[in-house]
């Protein structure tokens, strides 16, 4: 259990609160994002005009990819070496905003490199230059209130959560309109990346009465608000449900961490291209089934909030929800040779060992474990059988 709790300072919730971003004063501001909805829908457009018309100077990077990369970072922390922003603001989907917290390391710290922040805890104290803003766009990692941010090394085919509390952001604003144009498969990764982030804080070693019944509420909502939202997203009320759901998993998770499901699909996206929301959603039954044996309990009590009985009713539960939103059921359904695979299977297995979310699972794997965990959710099967 934790001894502090980290949220943003502010979190606008609800159909509209973009407009919150005109409460803000200051000099001159940098929008990060990609070159997607955010432009299309013209919320890039409206963020400049609300900046504007309050005085200030606003800048925009919008080279900002899937999975962003380490060379994409430290472009986007060039910019901000010219401009000079005192206020940086993640618009869009997970990866803008997830680029912009580690632009924003290298903007407060230009000698640092890049390995020295892999380790967890190990950026230093910012804000010495400029606050932080995050406006998602998808209802997935809960990143505009978490200390987590995923960066992709393309040359070593991994993805680093880099993970400090300096890095949750000042203001979350966390709006359900601007989720109105994800595609049906988009908010199904994304709802089922929420739901493993409530499922996963809720049984690591620091979970705490504040992290459960955040994680608690959005594991309902989302059981309850996804398959509404995959089918219709214009319903605006599920919509915003999924957001806060989202929200408030990303608060659960941040302060209690996660653990091998993340490890593990960091991998396989990494390796594979796997969208991460979509690699949880396989990896999820077959890590609840492993973890049983020292979580039963508290899987219980989550299985009752949606009318089930036990970890195994939970993970089936999973299973028949990732298959109502057409999630594969497994990564040899999603495309990916079995030869390419056992090729892989070594190394992914030892930097999942690796991974910053390993030392949180409830029940410490072994390499071995991590294998059998990957060689079941390649094949679909249940783990151990």
């Amino acid at each position: 259990m934790a001894e502090n709790f980290i949220v943003p300072s502010q979190t606008f919730h609800g159909l509209g609160v973009f407009s919150k971003l005109g409460t803000i004063t200051g000099k001159r501001a940098l929008i990060v994002t990609g070159q997607g909805s955010m432009q299309r829908s013209g919320y890039v457009e409206k963020a400049i005009n609300i900046l504007s018309g309050n005085g200030f100077e606003v800048n925009v990077f919008d080279g900002v990819e899937s999975d962003p990369s380490i060379e994409t970072v430290m472009d986007g922390f060039n910019v901000m070496m010219h401009f000079q922003p005192d206020w940086i603001i993640g618009l869009g989907g997970c990866s803008a905003i997830d680029a912009a917290k580690a632009m924003w390391v290298f903007y407060e710290y230009p000698d640092t490199k890049f390995e020295d922040i892999i380790p967890p805890f190990t950026i230093k104290p910012l804000r010495k230059k400029a606050r932080f803003i995050a406006i998602p766009s998808t209802s997935g990692t809960g990143t505009e209130a978490t200390c987590v941010s995923v960066i992709t090394d393309r040359k070593k085919g991994t993805k680093y959560p880099l993970v400090s509390y300096e890095l949750c952001p000042d203001i979350a604003i966390v709006d359900g309109e601007l989720c109105r144009s994800m595609p049906p498969h988009v908010t199904a990764n994304t709802g089922l990346d929420a739901l493993t982030h409530a499922l996963e804080a809720y049984v690591t070693p620091f979970a705490d009465a504040y992290t459960d019944s955040l994680a608690e509420r959005s594991f309902a909502d989302i059981f309850e608000a996804l398959p509404v939202a995959v089918k219709n997203g214009n319903n605006l009320e599920a919509r915003q449900k999924m957001h806060d759901a989202s929200c408030l998993a990303g608060m659960s998770f941040s302060n209690a961490l996660l653990g091998i499901v993340h490890s593990l699909a960091h991998q396989v996206g990494g390796m594979f291209g796997v969208p991460h929301g979509r690699a949880n959603a396989i990896l999820l039954p077959n890590v609840i089934r492993f973890n049983s044996i020292t979580s039963e309990r508290k899987y219980k009590k989550l299985a009752e909030l949606i009318g089930e009985d036990s970890s195994e009713s939970l993970a089936c539960r999973i299973e028949k929800l990732r298959q109502h939103v057409n999630v594969d059921p497994s990564f040899k359904a999603f495309g990916i040779s079995e030869n390419e695979w056992i090729n892989k299977l070594h190394a992914m297995a030892e930097h999942a060992m690796r991974d910053a979310c390993t030392g949180c699972n409830p029940r410490p794997p072994s390499l071995d474990d991590m294998k059998e965990i990957l060689h079941a959710c390649y094949h679909g099967t249940i783990l151990g059988k």
